[in-house]
């Protein structure tokens, strides 16, 4: 009965598939996590640029008037709501290509692959999918977290005398920090969907583009020139 059952439906993807799938998903969560906590000795960029974004807010409090602040953290929240929209109207696209498959069996016929189900295109356009709907997530959730620090900001006391001037510094900080965490994430995982792309064209090509994905952002975080900077090797 097993034998026949595997006769009439044959596996709809294979142990390559499987295991480059399996490496997309790792690399991106493992990538993250050793960005985000990456540990005293080799700081990432995230981790650098979080004290100097606590460093902005203590100046803030000495700055007067503070039009560059509020200026500086609009452009910011403008970047995350560009993003956000750029991964809504992504979205759309992944969905529609998925109900209409027809061009992409084309495709396939004309690189030789041939006798495709139209439920395995879709499944591979399910990671991309899936990449999009986080990214966006993170970016919709930055995009409120910085308008949370541009209020708290805007309740810190011109006196820097003032008791409560540095204390909400400080939790503008925190919540500029936390926004921009976020964004990184939305990054990240916008990279990913355009790696999990490569899906369409094979196991073999997920791997390889889950490996330069993996590489780019591991690379720009602990082995970029702007990480020098940071560090003070000019």
């Amino acid at each position: 009965m097993d034998h026949l059952v595997s006769a009439l439906l044959p596996p709809l993807l294979g142990p390559w598939d499987y295991g480059a799938l399996a490496l997309t998903f790792l690399g991106w969560w493992l990538v993250g996590l050793r960005i985000e906590h990456p540990g005293l000795r080799r700081p990432s960029v995230t981790v650098l640029m979080m004290k100097y974004r606590r460093d902005w807010m203590e100046r803030m409090v000495e700055r007067d008037p503070r039009i560059f602040d509020a200026q500086a953290l609009s452009s910011l929240r403008q970047s995350t709501s560009f993003f956000a929209s750029t991964s809504v109207i992504a979205i759309g696209g992944a969905l529609a290509v998925s109900g209409n498959v027809e061009r992409l069996q084309g495709v396939a016929e004309g690189l030789g692959e041939t006798g495709i189900p139209v439920i395995v295109w879709q499944v591979k356009l399910l990671p991309i999918i899936i990449f999009l709907m986080i990214a966006f997530l993170k970016f919709v959730w930055s995009n409120r977290l910085f308008g949370y620090s541009m209020v708290v900001m805007a309740a810190v006391p011109n006196d820097p005398r003032d008791p409560l001037a540095l204390p909400r510094a400080a939790q503008s900080a925190e919540l500029n920090i936390r926004a921009a965490v976020n964004f990184n994430r939305g990054l990240r995982a916008i990279y990913f969907a355009l790696a999990a792309l490569a899906w369409l064209a094979g196991p073999l090509a997920l791997g390889a583009a889950a490996t330069i994905a993996i590489w780019i952002v591991w690379s720009r975080e602990f082995m970029s020139r702007p990480r020098d900077i940071l560090m003070g090797r000019l």
